[in-house]
């Protein structure tokens, strides 16, 4: 496999597993695509058994992909990453930190501290130190940080308050992290997904309420001016863009893939 858009490059995908459900994650898609774009993978995950299996099918399609088992929310899982990139490749051209969990969150009136912290440890903590620990090879070799955000973090998000303040602070730290690697050619852009269609955000709540699948994803899709949910295979896309070098004059952006949502917003 050779000429793609990512060829010559190493990729760390953090979230390259997912949740069982009827739809592909928004990690697995964008581990897919980059290898299908030539770029040599390290897939991240918790849960071994859902990275394998997205290295099966990364392999079955000639793409090249190794897994890592990590939780990064621990205090040696993010150099633990880098290292192991390091080993697998010897480089990191690409950091793509895929991470969101919400579970435990609600309005700031109940909110308990243990569920805040949680929270705000994986989404924002731990994702902060993998770029931090990444930053030094990612110098090396000019590469880019596309950080996986959300549009709870600009628009209403109901009772998901720790969830809103988690995926606000990775905004802010992407533009940091652009602002003071510009110097050494380090990009670093982050995506807002709107209402994607996959596993977490469909299957899991529609189980949680009691409700059918497709009537929770048609109540989601009600508020797109586009009147459709999107899919992983969208976010994948705009990650593949910001990490490639069609980007290279793209830096500090957040860019919203919701189907107009937030432009609602304002």
């Amino acid at each position: 496999m050779t000429g793609g858009r990512l060829a010559g490059k190493v990729a760390v995908v953090v979230g390259a597993g997912q949740t069982p459900g009827a739809t592909i994650g928004n990690g697995r898609a964008t581990a897919l695509l980059f290898a299908r774009e030539d770029a040599q993978v390290l897939l991240v995950d918790r849960d071994e058994a859902s990275a394998t299996e997205t290295q099966r099918l990364i392999l079955d399609e000639g793409g090249q992909a190794e897994v890592h088992r990590a939780d990064i929310a621990t205090d040696d899982g993010p150099a633990a990453v880098v290292a192991a990139a390091l080993d697998a490749f010897g480089r990191i051209d690409v950091l793509h930190n895929n991470v969101g969990i919400g579970a435990g969150d609600g309005p700031p009136h109940h909110l308990t501290d243990e569920a805040f912290d949680r929270i705000l440890d994986v989404n924002l903590r731990a994702t902060w130190r993998v770029c931090r620990e990444a930053v030094p090879t990612l110098r090396k070799a000019r590469g880019a940080i596309v950080n996986v955000s959300s549009l709870a973090a600009i628009a209403s998000a109901g009772n998901l308050t720790a969830y809103k303040i988690s995926k606000a602070g990775v905004n802010a730290l992407t533009q940091n992290l652009a602002l003071t690697n510009a110097k050494h050619g380090v990009r670093a852009n982050a995506i807002m997904p709107g209402f994607i269609d996959t596993p977490m955000a469909v299957d899991a709540p529609a189980r949680a309420l009691g409700v059918e699948r497709a009537d929770y994803a048609g109540r989601r899709a009600d508020h797109v001016p586009l009147g459709r949910q999107g899919t992983a295979w969208d976010v994948a896309h705009a990650a593949l863009f910001l990490a490639s070098d069609e980007a290279r004059f793209v830096t500090g952006v957040v860019l919203a893939v919701d189907g107009g949502q937030s432009a609602l917003v304002g």
